[in-house]
């Protein structure tokens, strides 16, 4: 359930990335719609990184290395 939660996270936090270069490219500084794409970005930023830890800490994500 978690690694679904992961992955949609990551494709939200790619459009809003997305739609923000638009909004810089259409809107010539005429709007806020950058900086409201920005702050959503963070946010859903912030949101995987907990999500990845809930994940590790929960046993659903194990680490794995080059010696394991």
């Amino acid at each position: 359930m978690i690694k679904t939660l992961i992955v949609i996270n990551f494709i939200l936090i790619l459009i809003s990335l997305f739609s923000g270069v638009i909004f810089l490219a259409k809107d010539d500084g005429k709007s806020n719609r950058v900086a409201t794409s920005l702050t959503v970005r963070i946010i859903l930023s912030v949101t995987l990184f907990i999500l990845v830890f809930a994940g590790y800490y929960m046993g659903e994500i194990k680490p794995h290395g080059l010696n394991g």
